[in-house]
């Protein structure tokens, strides 16, 4: 059975390109462009790993994330921040005390194998 991956990000071609670069890849993939409609579809779906864009109208990737680790029944799918602010956000997450932790973190422009790399390593 695949694994299905849930792709959140505003950028609709950013949603293409991961969509397409999982699935050339042998996973199944969701879309969602904004973080309440990600928690939804988590919720609904239960997807294997979510990848997460930090700046998105209507709710902020960052209080996706907290919500997606605060909720018991979703806690446990691994996240990997994808965002265009680069380096600087994950030093972000990393000093906000009590902040749950993406099991991941890649910047933009996405390079193809260190992403690919990082979601079979959690998918294992």
């Amino acid at each position: 059975m695949k694994k299905t991956i849930l792709v959140v990000d505003d950028e609709l071609d950013v949603v293409t390109y991961l969509c397409m670069l999982f699935e050339d890849n042998g996973y199944e993939t969701l879309r969602a462009t904004n973080g309440i409609e990600a928690f939804e579809m988590a919720k609904s779906y239960r997807p294997n790993l979510i990848t997460l864009d930090m700046t998105m109208p209507e709710q902020s990737g960052v209080r996706t994330l907290r919500d997606l680790k605060s909720d018991p029944d979703l806690a446990r799918i691994p996240v990997i921040i994808v965002t265009g602010i680069g380096e600087s956000m994950n030093s972000f997450i990393q000093k906000i005390p009590r902040f749950p932790r993406p099991e991941g973190f890649i910047a933009k422009p996405i390079q193809q194998e260190p992403l690919l790399g990082m979601v079979a390593h959690l998918l294992e």
